[in-house]
């Protein structure tokens, strides 16, 4: 093998110094863990130096939220990573709500210096192998230097554009390098493909010179604000959405685009196949056609034996709930990647949900490989300390609030009392003790069906904020307890939603969960 092969092993080879690669990086230096990591570019978070195009992050940086609880103003601040050090805020690098994506570059420039972090930049990889079916993973960089390690964590995001399989789709642009001048568009008209944010971002910065503009795909429209997925479509990037209604020459073609033929003359006829109408096809001409279908994972780098399977239209790789590679052992994923487990679902596509992951992906090599389990404090055995321990969390969790139904906390009972473990993916079992006794898990979760309704449609009823019994009704986020036992379906509980999310009400909140927890509280083990 060509290049500088150390003879030393790493414990942890970190592949990306983004955000997740440097929240774990973080984890693993406080640790005091044998690790590096390596970056193509030359300092960190490559990916916004290019991206979002129009360079205004829609991550909410919310500044004044009336507490000094740091762990609630979490809550409201989606850019910052996690650590001990109050000025490694990324409220303090900006006053905007959205901020500007260059202010995300200092942040993170900021924030790998000043923890120590050991990062080699200006290093591509170039392929990944394995001595063997349970030997070190082997990297190869661009200059031929392996560097080997026990394990092996993937925080590169994605590789490239999710570029769909059209007919002629070769022709056109793509967001990642299509011009964002608006002048370039002056009188034109345009297709843009994908309805979700990168599309409608493209879409609203043509409004005023685009002649036309329509924005085209198969699925319905997903408004972030009804189906509480950030990655739906934003009210930031909406606007084009009252172009379109008021009739302003704009529009959103529900519909497959089934051919893309450009013409000598560099125009486009694009066939369109409308949902809406049976399937009735259209051709329509254009003068620019963009391609905003999301991204994808690079797999390129993986040699045979240690490929990872995936998943998702081959867009994410696939994951046990340890986030680890299911057909590669050793082989673990950070950030954006690890979010084929609650895809379209949680936070886990985004800095405000995956820095909570990656802490839980810490916690996991710690307990496997390092024989430091899951952290926990121990409380008395009792309903009302159990209580207590419970209200107290959900009123502050920020963890728990961003990663609904994705991260949990667990109360088991390994012996005569109770261990309290906060943060674990939802259905990851391995720190769990005390055996067919049972355990309870504390869980954010939103109401049935909330993302089929219309959050302000007054016609559409809502429970009372005082009416406890019909708590299991509320559509808005809340606490939600479940006792596992060792048969059947689990027992659940939910906590009356609070208009804002307190959850102190003795008669409406504490006093109905303290039932349920002394109702099922497993007895003293022989």
């Amino acid at each position: 093998m060509e290049g500088t092969v150390p003879d030393t092993i790493l414990d942890s080879l970190v592949i990306g110094a983004g955000p997740s690669g440097l929240q774990l990086g973080y984890f693993l230096e406080k640790a005091g863990r044998d690790y590096l990591i390596l970056e193509e570019g030359e300092a960190p978070g490559t990916f916004f130096r290019t991206f979002p195009r129009h360079r205004t992050l829609i991550s909410i940086n919310k500044k004044h939220t009336g507490t000094d609880d740091p762990e609630r103003n979490l809550r409201a601040d989606w850019n910052s990573l996690l650590s001990d050090d109050p000025e490694l805020l990324f409220t303090r690098y900006s006053d905007r709500y959205f901020p500007p994506a260059d202010d995300m570059l200092r942040y993170l420039a900021d924030y790998a210096s000043a923890s120590g972090l050991r990062i080699s930049y200006g290093t591509r990889v170039v392929s990944v192998t394995r001595e063997g079916p349970d030997g070190p993973f082997a990297v190869t960089d661009q200059g031929g230097t392996v560097r080997r390690a026990r394990r092996l964590v993937v925080a590169t995001g994605f590789g490239g554009p999710n570029v769909p399989d059209i007919p002629g789709i070769e022709t056109a642009e793509v967001y990642g390098t299509a011009s964002v001048d608006p002048a370039d568009y002056l009188d034109r008209r345009v297709l843009i493909l994908g309805k979700a944010n990168s599309a409608f971002e493209t879409a609203d910065n043509l409004i005023e010179t685009a002649a036309v503009i329509h924005v085209a795909g198969p699925n319905t429209l997903n408004l972030a604000w009804r189906t509480h997925f950030v990655g739906h479509l934003r009210a930031i990037n909406n606007n084009f959405l009252d172009t379109y209604q008021l009739k302003l020459q704009n529009a959103v073609l529900d519909g497959d685009v089934r051919r893309v033929e450009q013409r000598p003359d560099g125009t486009y006829l694009v066939t369109v196949s409308f949902v809406r109408a049976d399937e009735v096809t259209k051709d329509i001409p254009y003068d620019k056609v963009i391609v905003c279908t999301g991204f994808r994972m690079d797999t390129s780098i993986f040699g045979e034996g240690c490929r990872p399977e995936t998943t998702i239209r081959d867009r994410f790789p696939a994951l046990t709930p340890a986030f680890e590679s299911v057909n590669v052992p050793g082989m673990y994923f950070a950030g954006t990647l690890m979010q084929s487990r609650d895809f379209k679902h949680g936070t886990t596509g985004f800095i405000h949900g995956f820095r909570y992951s990656v802490r839980a992906l810490h916690r996991i090599l710690e307990s496997r490989h390092h024989a430091n389990p899951w952290p926990a404090r121990a409380l008395p055995a009792d309903a009302d300390a159990l209580t207590a321990a419970v209200i107290e969390r959900v009123n502050r969790t920020s963890a728990l609030w961003q990663q609904f139904e994705v991260l949990g906390d667990v109360i088991d009972f390994p012996g005569d009392g109770a261990r309290y473990l906060e943060e674990l993916p939802v259905d990851l079992k391995e720190p769990l003790a005390g055996g067919d006794r049972g355990h309870f898990t504390v869980t954010l979760e939103y109401g049935p069906d909330h993302a089929k309704r219309d959050p302000f449609d007054v016609s559409q009823g809502r429970i009372s904020q005082r009416d406890a019994e019909r708590a299991h009704e509320g559509h808005y986020l809340h606490p939600v307890v479940r006792f596992h036992g060792p048969d059947g379906p689990p027992a659940v509980h939910h906590v009356t939603e609070n208009l804002e999310n307190d959850w102190t009400s003795r008669e409406v909140h504490v006093e109905p969960l303290r039932a349920f927890i002394a109702k099922h509280l497993p007895t003293a083990s022989a």
